[in-house]
């Protein structure tokens, strides 16, 4: 399992967020996920812990909690959906699909 953490602020490193974590237990990884174009950090990031009583002590101790001038949306992070499926692989094949 591994929380989502939302609401981040754009100068937040993985270290940072290990730290915070860390109160709560023992941090396996963080991810910080990025902006193709841009490197910059996206605003959310993931957190896996040993154990899923450390993360949920994690999730109710920080969800809505003020961190670095944000306040934090904390929680169970949902299962990554597929893209594409089940119309032949995602965009549209018209003239259309400039406009996204």
């Amino acid at each position: 399992m591994s929380i989502y953490v939302g609401n981040l602020s754009y100068n937040v490193t993985e270290a940072d967020l290990t730290s915070v974590f860390t109160e709560y237990g023992s941090v396996k990884r963080v991810q910080l996920p990025t902006d193709r174009e841009t490197g910059r950090i996206r605003g959310f990031g993931f957190v896996e812990m040993s154990a899923d009583a450390e993360e949920a002590a994690a999730i109710e101790a920080l969800d809505g909690a003020e961190w670095m001038g944000r306040d934090l949306k904390v929680n169970k992070a949902k299962p990554r959906e597929e893209r594409g499926g089940s119309f032949g692989g995602g965009r549209r094949n018209n003239h259309s699909s400039n406009r996204y």
